[in-house]
């Protein structure tokens, strides 16, 4: 399936702010082509958006789901949504 791109919102709950994790995950996702943006929500989660090749969305993902050394990622709530069209990676 060349050229198929998915999107994922994830919600990543535990030890996630403070500790380097959207810079991180921006790091990770443009190593892997991914675009988006990472953001911290007041009830002290971090909503992160990816978008690109289904392969390489997993991949960050998946990293999302351990992140920085110093963050401890308990849950992380992830929905499919139809792909938007963005580009670069951003930490708001």
């Amino acid at each position: 399936m060349t050229g198929a791109v998915a999107r994922r919102r994830l919600v990543l709950h535990g030890r996630v702010q403070g500790v380097w994790f959207r810079d991180s995950a921006r790091h990770e996702a443009e190593r892997r082509g991914v675009a988006g943006w990472a953001a911290n929500l007041d009830d002290g989660t971090v909503e992160v958006v990816l978008e690109g090749a289904p392969e390489a969305v997993a991949a960050v993902e998946a990293w999302c789901g351990v992140g920085p050394p110093q963050a401890e990622v308990e849950r992380v709530d992830a929905t499919d949504e139809p792909p938007a069209g963005l580009a670069g990676f951003s930490v708001r």
